[in-house]
């Protein structure tokens, strides 16, 4: 890959930096020179800002809840106290179960819907009170495939993502005056430690599968033939947030190997 340098003095926060997509679009802005504010429920999120400092780049950590407004607005003033300011605003924390619906708990229904969707308002809301006042922004909501079409088993997954796609549209259009773009990203099958959750899972319900091979056939289904890695998440975020894409905003971007086409 071409060494880009997109970010240089730019201050990028990510939520859900502490595995999987979240630490590589995480990466993917330390490469670029960025200066990140990192975010997770857990304290792996502070082995990923070490990292990026052990490789001579500039992160602070966060172990905090996105569904607690407190905690959300601390964590926006800490990174402008600490950081200097807020270019980019990713918000990618997300959780997911999977069962049949009269199996279906209305607490897994509220902690879904609380952390995939009211967790993204909160943190939508948050950057653009401070983005409003400098006149410009990128925030980036990551949304899912499921987002396009709800997947058996998922309702309220599938409820809580297309939630975050008219959040993000409703932003884009009050926002847009501001300076300050709103966009979502659809990821598809990508490996992370969800899908290995996601296989043993869905793999129980829809039949005897053994691990792995639930997963293997859905990825036929795949244009491209292959399911996605973390870093093709990275690479779509980073453009979203760089001035290549001043122009984009309200879109929902599949990155899914051509299995939505829409």
């Amino acid at each position: 890959m071409e060494e880009l340098h997109r970010f240089e003095g730019k201050v990028v926060l990510i939520t859900g930096a502490s595995r999987g997509i979240g630490r590589a679009m995480a990466l993917r802005f330390a490469q670029e020179g960025a200066r990140l504010a990192l975010a997770a429920n857990e304290e792996q999120v502070d082995d990923v800002a070490e990292e990026i400092v052990q490789g001579k780049g500039q992160a602070i950590s966060f172990v905090m809840d996105v569904t607690s407004k407190t905690e959300v607005q601390g964590m926006f003033d800490a990174t402008i106290e600490q950081m200097g300011g807020l270019d980019v605003s990713i918000h990618n924390a997300g959780v997911i179960t999977i069962a049949r619906l009269h199996e279906l708990s209305e607490g897994d229904w509220d902690k879904v819907m609380a952390v995939n969707t009211k967790g993204v308002f909160l943190c939508c809301q948050a950057a653009a009170q401070r983005m409003t006042r400098q006149g410009h922004g990128r925030i980036i909501n990551i949304a899912s495939g499921q987002a396009r079409e709800g997947g058996i088993f998922t309702p309220h997954y599938a409820a809580s993502k297309f939630g975050v796609l008219g959040l993000t549209q409703s932003l884009a259009k009050e926002l847009a005056p501001h300076g300050i773009t709103v966009n979502a990203l659809c990821p598809g099958m990508i490996q992370t430690d969800m899908w290995v959750y996601n296989d043993r899972e869905w793999g129980k319900l829809l039949g005897e599968y053994g691990p792995g091979e639930l997963v293997e056939e859905w990825v036929k289904r795949i244009p491209l033939g292959r399911a996605g890695h973390p870093d093709d998440v990275a690479a779509v975020a980073a453009f979203l947030a760089s001035e290549d894409a001043a122009y984009v905003t309200g879109q929902a971007i599949n990155v899914d190997g051509g299995l939505r086409m829409c």
